[in-house]
This record gives structure tokens, sequence and C-alpha cells, in this order.
């Protein structure tokens, strides 16, 4: 869980989990700046280095996500990884949206989980100005990311709590997977037995 890796991690971790999920990796980044506010109001890191570590990682990726279209324009969509965030269809209406109003649209897609990735990747394939990026996308970051910090930050304990809730959910629907996995897995095996023993 993000959670965990950021404790363990502290600063490192808490840059490597928002840097990755900016990236597109499937690690939800609201979860490490909620992680880093409750951590900061616990005392066990510093509230005054972990938001500007938040906002430098959520901006990093972005950018990196960025260069990597304007370094290699539409054949950036031959990775694997991108083709599953930015197909054709989606690229077209993405340059379509740049064009009327790349600003607006830009700020925006930061808010929008499943867009943000490929909104980064198509400001780079569009040619917009790398600073106009940078200064859009660090307008957004610094509305989003302070909020989400200064929440978890002020309501730790709820928080805590709501943590645990999902951590005891989460261990049931392991254990409700592997018995899942356990049955599929002894049905076919008596189907197999009974296919390979001959009848008299």
């Amino acid at each position: 869980m993000v959670w965990h890796f950021v404790a363990h991690f502290t600063y490192a971790g808490l840059f490597l989990a928002l840097f990755g999920a900016a990236l597109g990796l499937p690690i939800p980044d609201t979860a490490a700046v909620v992680a880093a506010g409750v951590l900061a109001h616990q005392g066990v890191i510093r509230w005054w280095v972990a938001l500007p570590v938040c906002i430098a990682a959520a901006v990093g990726g972005d950018a990196a996500l960025y260069w990597a279209g304007r370094h290699w324009g539409e054949s950036v969509r031959r990775w694997r990884l991108v083709r599953r965030v930015l197909s054709a269809e989606r690229q077209a209406k993405l340059l379509d949206a740049y064009r009327r109003n790349g600003v607006t649209f830009l700020f925006l897609s930061r808010h929008l989980i499943g867009v943000r990735t490929a909104a980064s990747l198509t400001a780079g394939i569009a040619r917009m100005t790398f600073w106009m990026f940078l200064t859009v996308d660090l307008a957004a970051v610094l509305v989003s990311v302070p909020i989400g910090f200064g929440v978890a930050f002020l309501f730790s304990h709820q928080v805590q709590r709501m943590i645990g809730e999902i951590d005891h959910v989460e261990r049931w629907v392991v254990l409700g997977a592997l018995v899942v996995v356990a049955a599929v897995l002894v049905r076919h095996y008596r189907s197999t037995t009974k296919t390979t023993i001959p009848s008299d």
C-alpha cells in the first residue's frame, strides 16, 4: 500500500510514489499526498519539507511526460505503456482541445484521473512551449497538492481511521480472492483426474 511505502522510505518514498503516479503507474497520487499530510501531523516527517517534495515530484513527472512527447512526437504511441493511456482516438481529441484552448485544458486535465498522463504527453506532441507547460502545470499542482496535504494534516485522526478500515477490507478481499483461486484449482484438478483415470 502507498501509505506503508511512504512511511518506510519517507521523503524518497514520497517522491517516488508521486513521480511514478504522474508517469501513469497504477499508484493513486492522492493517497501519497494524504499519507504525507498524516505523517507530517504525526511528526514522522516535516511538513515544510514534505509539501515541496510532493509538488516537485508531481511537476517533475508531468514534465518528464511532456519531454517524452516533445522529443519522440507521434512515435511515442508505439510504446506499450503509452498505448494504454493514449490511443489514436484519444490523442486526436486531446490535440483538438489543445488547439482550441490549450492553457485552460491543461490546467483542468491536471485534476482529472485518467486524463492527466495523456494530457501531459499530448502537450509535448502538440509542441506547447515548455515554459508555458511548466507554468500552467505548476499552477494546477499548487492548487490540488496543498489542499489534499492540508486536509490530511488537519484531519489526521479521521484519515487514519479510514485507512485502518481500508486495510481491514483489503485483507478480507485478499482472503476471499485466495479462497476463489483455491476452489478453481481444486475443481480443475478434479476434472483433470476424472478424464485421466479410465473407468471400469
